[in-house]
């Protein structure tokens, strides 16, 4: 862990390491990520494990560590949505263009993606939110929240929809999840949040004006 955290950052990275899975998964709700690089054989709640519960709120790209190289194993971790896999023992320079690799391909392919609504920014590649030029913090779950309407603003969104988009389509929750993020959300933008329109009986959608 200390060899792969000091070599990423040699090559211009920040990074957050945890020595278990329960502490990635606190690490995680804490703070915003381009990328997880994780292992499989973490004590506690072991790589699988803690990719599952990443999935339930964000599509945050995980490259997956393993000295598994079984077929099944591979399955598993696909199945679970991982973005791709570097099978131990590896070469630091492969992991290292991989890792380039996924958070381009999560950028869009330049880093430079903007989307604007009225008085909201994001920036994507850099998981950045501001509102009238002001920087807004926001938890993983809000941000994919507010990312998945800025992406179809003026549209109506379920709250089935987005959960499925936002949290996944294995969540066991009920729609009413979506609630009690959307008010967190809409605090947190100030007066930008009045631009989370409410639609009756239908969900949710974002729009230009805060009226």
């Amino acid at each position: 862990q200390e060899l792969l955290a000091a070599y990423l950052r040699e090559a211009g990275y920040q990074t957050e390491p945890a020595g278990d899975g329960v502490s990635a998964l606190a690490l995680f709700q804490s703070k915003s990520f381009d990328l997880v690089l994780l292992d499989v054989m973490l004590p506690k709640i072991d790589g699988f494990g803690v990719c599952e519960l990443i999935r339930r709120q964000s599509q945050v790209p995980i490259l997956m560590l393993t000295a598994l190289d079984g077929e099944e194993q591979q399955l598993r971790g696909f199945g679970l949505d991982i973005d791709d896999y570097v099978t131990k023992p590896f070469s630091l320079a492969v992991l290292l263009a991989k890792t380039g690799a996924l958070i381009r391909r999560s950028r869009g392919g330049t880093g430079t993606e903007t989307l604007t609504c009225g008085a909201i920014t994001l920036e994507p590649g850099r998981r950045a939110c501001t509102v009238d030029g002001r920087a807004v913090e926001l938890p993983p779950r809000e941000y994919e929240l507010l990312l998945c309407l800025m992406r179809h603003q003026g549209q109506v969104l379920s709250r089935s929809q987005l959960l499925d988009k936002v949290w996944g389509i294995d969540f066991e929750g009920g729609d009413r999840a979506v609630d009690g993020r959307i008010k967190a959300l809409r605090a947190a933008l100030g007066s930008a949040g009045r631009q989370i329109k409410t639609v009756f009986k239908a969900g949710y959608k974002l729009e230009e004006g805060a009226s």
